[in-house]
């Protein structure tokens, strides 16, 4: 058994998902590991993960629409605003969703199916720097 571990460092627009798929995948072909595990892990309490399709854009826009109105930026509705009103709600999103993801590695490749991505979903307006930890373990 191997590991390997790397910080990929993603800047962000402002709200919405930023596809990962190419970095990710890169650094594990880099790797030469053929089977194994590879855990994706944000650093970060404003922004999640997720699997999601990357051949329609419009479920990218769907997803960010269903969001905001599932978490509205309220003046008044949040205590926690400290650094915004889109403070809380970021910390909602990103609590509703998932910080880490684990993806099967299969003959050197990751295992996704043939319309998924992986991405980071930013819940903040602002552009941000976000940091993903990657571990993989294999042989």
């Amino acid at each position: 058994m191997r590991q390997a571990g790397t910080v990929l460092s993603i800047d962000t627009p402002g709200p919405g998902l930023v596809e990962i798929t190419a970095p990710v995948t890169d650094w594990v072909a880099a790797q030469g590991m053929g089977e194994g595990l590879l855990t994706l892990f944000v650093r970060h309490t404003s922004a999640s993960l997720i699997i999601q399709e990357n051949a329609d854009p419009d479920v990218q826009r769907d997803l960010l629409t269903f969001f905001r109105a599932l978490v509205p930026e309220e003046g008044g509705r949040y205590r926690h605003a400290d650094e915004g009103p889109d403070d809380m709600p970021a910390h909602i999103k990103a609590a509703l969703t998932a910080v880490h993801l684990s993806v099967p590695l299969l003959s050197g490749r990751l295992a996704l199916g043939l319309w998924q991505g992986l991405y980071l979903f930013e819940h903040r307006r602002t552009p941000h720097r976000r940091q993903v930890a990657l571990h993989l373990l294999g042989a």
